[in-house]
């Protein structure tokens, strides 16, 4: 008993964080009540989808804060972009990667609102080579064949799409227009509040079992980069689309073109939930989770 508690304070308070702060999510237990199986459990994919639900929650526009494991979300960006990295330690091959960032200790009132104005008017302006587009190497997912699983990951009743073919240079390979992937057969989203439930047939259960029939082929869907940042011709405007190109509204000049509505584009309508230009297209926001 005493493990189990211990185990439910660890997880509630690293991988599955939400926002009342002295509570915990009680599907937790559920994982917990033989310890025989927690090496069974893929607690990476688990963090993942729980996180990808709470930046979709995150969006709506009467939403404030964000939960889920927001360490992830940092070193994810850490990894990614250069613009925004801390100090960093050195440190051996086989400590976690994301314990080597020294995190600023960050400024508050108004100098943090001057802050976050740069930090949007940075992330306007990226360009292609200010990112990191291969972090782990080019051969990172022969290592972790997991990595290239298509379909959805879950945590509880939480199940979120996963296709890694929307992130294809993370990998070496050219990014193209990604297929249409699984998605759920309805949804419910209430007028108020920022909750929401998704239904999935009962046989998507079963392909995070299936890795060899649901892995992504890379030579088949696309071919290796020439240059780290290469996409198809098509991609842009296949991408403008489902995306806003800018964090700031623009108060002159042409009217962005707007995404696509939820209705018009029901088989991403997983894959687009955004707080900013850095989560564009985040469906695989980062493949080194083990199961």
């Amino acid at each position: 008993m005493e493990v189990q508690c211990y185990l439910f304070v660890l997880l509630g308070s690293t991988l599955f964080v939400d926002k009342s702060r002295d509570r915990l999510r009680p599907a937790i237990n559920l994982f917990l009540k033989d310890h025989r199986r927690l090496a069974d459990y893929a607690w990476g994919a688990g963090a993942l989808a729980y996180l990808y639900r709470q930046l979709g929650v995150a969006t709506r526009a009467g939403s404030k804060g964000l939960c889920g494991c927001l360490t992830l979300l940092q070193a994810w960006i850490y990894e990614y972009f250069p613009l925004f990295r801390p100090s960093q330690l050195p440190q051996s091959p086989d400590a976690p990667r994301a314990s080597s960032w020294i995190s600023p200790r960050l400024p508050g009132g108004d100098e943090a609102r001057q802050r976050l104005v740069r930090y949007r008017q940075l992330l306007d302006e990226l360009s292609a080579d200010d990112v990191t587009w291969t972090p782990y190497g080019r051969d990172g997912h022969t290592d972790i064949p997991r990595s290239l699983y298509t379909g959805p990951i879950r945590f509880s009743d939480i199940a979120e799409g996963y296709d890694p073919s929307r992130c294809l240079r993370q990998f070496g390979y050219r990014q193209i227009i990604p297929a249409a992937m699984t998605v759920p057969h309805d949804q419910y989203r209430p007028a108020s509040g920022s909750s929401y439930i998704v239904f999935w047939d009962p046989w998507v259960n079963q392909l995070w079992d299936n890795v060899a029939a649901r892995r992504l082929e890379l030579d088949f869907a696309s071919r290796p980069c020439e240059h780290p940042s290469e996409i198809v011709e098509e991609y842009v405007d296949w991408f403008l689309t489902r995306s806003h190109p800018r964090i700031t509204h623009p108060t002159d000049g042409e009217p962005q073109p707007r995404p696509l509505l939820v209705h018009q584009v029901s088989y991403d309508f997983l894959l687009f939930f955004q707080i900013s230009k850095t989560f564009v297209i985040y469906s695989n926001i980062d493949f080194y989770f083990y199961s």
